[in-house]
């Protein structure tokens, strides 16, 4: 199966760093307009997550989902999460540490389209990641 969602080694490397000061972590993907389209990291129980959010994947064992409207304009690529120098988004866990996630993208091909079209629709809500490890 196509992923939806990956992730970099330079992201991996700041997501376990993360880990090691907070604990479990999630991610979310919004269309914001604070700090524009930045995948969030909060530590996990701290953002609730909304019935049309969509549950993408876990990158570095943690979960990451996108509203549903932002999937709406993004679900023909496939998101890569990665972290580079800068200035973190004001409200995620990176942004005291001199990096920041950052969303990279690439269109998928008719193939992966295709499969993603055969595994039906994509699981939403706070119940999807849950169901998704069932």
């Amino acid at each position: 199966m196509v992923d939806r969602v990956m992730v970099t080694p330079e992201a991996t490397s700041l997501i376990e760093k993360l880990k090691a000061v907070h604990g479990p972590l999630f991610f979310h993907q919004s269309g914001g307009c604070c700090d524009g389209s930045a995948p969030m990291c909060y530590p996990k129980g701290e953002f609730k997550v909304g019935e049309r959010d969509v549950y993408l994947g876990s990158i570095a064992n943690t979960p990451f989902y996108i509203s549903g409207p932002q999937f709406e304009y993004w679900q023909h690529t496939q998101l890569i999460i990665d972290a580079v120098p800068g200035r973190g988004a004001g409200f995620s866990l990176e942004s005291p540490e001199g990096m920041r996630f950052l969303t990279r993208s690439r269109v998928f091909t008719d193939d992966e389209l295709d499969e993603l079209d055969r595994a039906g629709p994509v699981p939403r809500g706070p119940k999807a990641m849950s169901e998704q490890s069932a």
